[in-house]
């Protein structure tokens, strides 16, 4: 019997992506078993959707650790701990917000993928899609898109894994793109995931 990858996912929010993820494991398009699913936002509806699928799932806020002074390099080293038993092929960030430091990655090198609703090399951070949808509404690009990438201390400027165009059109409102952006995240996702579980 082959031992299936073991993913742990984090998430801050509703968790379309995450869905995306137990759906293609569900028809074997992803051969693993999420093993965790980790929320820094109590209310995620991403949470409900672990549960339902049977995942286990962890509430670990930030906001305890700030107020009382400590770092985040003390929180990404305790998620870590969290984390470390689950003994991870591979942990996805989709749709996490919160940067994790060196004090985390460290201790998963080249198993942290990261969804950015970007290209390479654009909108790095916070607010992309509304960003890219801006620049448009100031002729200075066509199109947007999203990408997989891995994870490194620097924002959303670790190596490629794969990456989508998303086309933005004249008649488009803010929630358009964004609702075509992820839909194209849901299958770009997959398809990263599947990358990086076949590479050697």
């Amino acid at each position: 019997m082959v031992e299936l990858h073991r993913l742990v996912i984090l998430i801050s929010g509703s968790g379309s992506n995450l869905q995306a993820i137990l759906d293609a494991v569900e028809c074997d398009r992803i051969l693993a078993v999420p093993t965790l699913v980790v929320s820094n936002r109590k209310e995620a509806y991403g949470l409900v959707r672990a549960e339902n699928a049977g995942v286990p799932t962890a509430y670990f806020p930030f906001k305890p650790y700030r107020e009382a002074g400590q770092t985040r390099e003390a929180y990404d080293a305790d998620l870590a701990e969290l984390i470390r038993p689950y003994q991870p092929t591979l942990i996805i960030l989709a749709g996490w917000m919160h940067i994790l430091s060196a004090a985390f990655l460290q201790h998963f090198p080249n198993r942290v993928i990261n969804l950015h609703p970007a290209l390479p090399g654009q909108f790095a951070g916070t607010h992309a899609i509304q960003r890219a949808y801006e620049a448009y509404q100031r002729g200075e690009i066509d199109h947007t898109g999203c990408m997989v990438h891995y994870t490194i201390p620097e924002v959303d400027a670790g190596p490629v894994i794969a990456q989508a165009e998303v086309p933005i059109l004249p008649n488009d409102s803010l929630a358009d793109l964004e609702e075509r952006i992820h839909q194209a995240e849901h299958e770009l996702l997959v398809t990263a995931v599947q990358t990086v579980l076949a590479s050697p």
